[in-house]
């Protein structure tokens, strides 16, 4: 389906631009009659490939609703192609899948945060609202280069890492794996991901080279290394920072 916008009626008031990809009519109005009354303005997808297209095309796009079972290209493969082609919109994602490795699998490839129906749409605009404080939060954070986690603080642009104000020496790999976890904090990735945003697609090895990297950063910004709190090892999908 073509791309459908309503916005509200003042664009320049607007708190947000907001893609709803759902093919369900009822639960598509029901969200974004709830969104236009919060101010947000509201484009519509009924399946993932014209959801694609929508994102690629927009100039702003602050986030995106996303239900996992859609037709021409579902929810998981569309989030997994937003993340490929280095789009960091944060994305909602809803379905009537509710159990705990459906939502891993779904923070996996890439949501920001993952809604079981049936919701209480009250419940669906809090949390609009807090991925786009911390999407906000994230790009202040990016505009001024430096990141903050605990007691761990990155400047990427200077290459330097400091603990509690002390600087600690990483090796280039162990300062990108770093770099992608605390500008990306709380997604879970998984060692393939890894290997493709650090080392690049064309590398030819083990994936267990992820692994002892991790390990290698883990003892330089772990308190206690066997019992990891910065990075943390989501067992059958990855790791996260947090």
């Amino acid at each position: 389906m073509l791309l459908t916008e309503q916005p509200p009626s003042s664009a320049k008031n607007t708190v947000g631009f907001v893609l709803v990809v759902e093919d369900e009519a009822i639960i598509q109005e029901a969200i974004a009659l709830s969104l236009r009354e919060e101010g947000y303005s509201i484009l519509l997808a009924e399946d993932g490939y014209s959801a694609l297209q929508i994102a690629k095309t927009t100039a702003r796009l602050d986030l995106v609703i996303l239900d996992v079972m859609l037709p021409s290209i579902n929810g998981l493969d569309f989030c997994r192609i937003l993340r490929h082609e280095g789009n960091n919109v944060p994305v909602l994602m809803i379905s009537a899948r509710g159990n705990e490795s459906d939502r891993i699998v779904g923070l996996e490839v890439g949501a920001d945060d993952y809604l079981s129906k049936p919701f209480g749409m009250k419940e669906l605009v809090a949390r609009c609202r807090a991925l786009l404080r911390r999407s906000r939060r994230d790009f202040v954070a990016n505009n001024a280069a430096v990141y903050k986690f605990g007691d761990i603080t990155m400047y990427p642009d200077e290459c330097r890492v400091t603990i509690k104000e002390t600087e600690i020496n990483l090796s280039p790999k162990e300062f990108r794996l770093l770099d992608l976890f605390m500008s990306h904090p709380r997604r879970v990735w998984s060692r393939e991901q890894l290997l493709e945003k650090v080392w690049g697609v064309d590398f030819v090895g083990d994936s267990k080279t992820v692994d002892v990297h991790i390990r290698w950063l883990r003892e330089k910004i772990e308190v206690d290394p066997s019992d990891p709190k910065h990075i943390v090892t989501v067992r059958g999908f990855g790791y996260r920072l947090g």
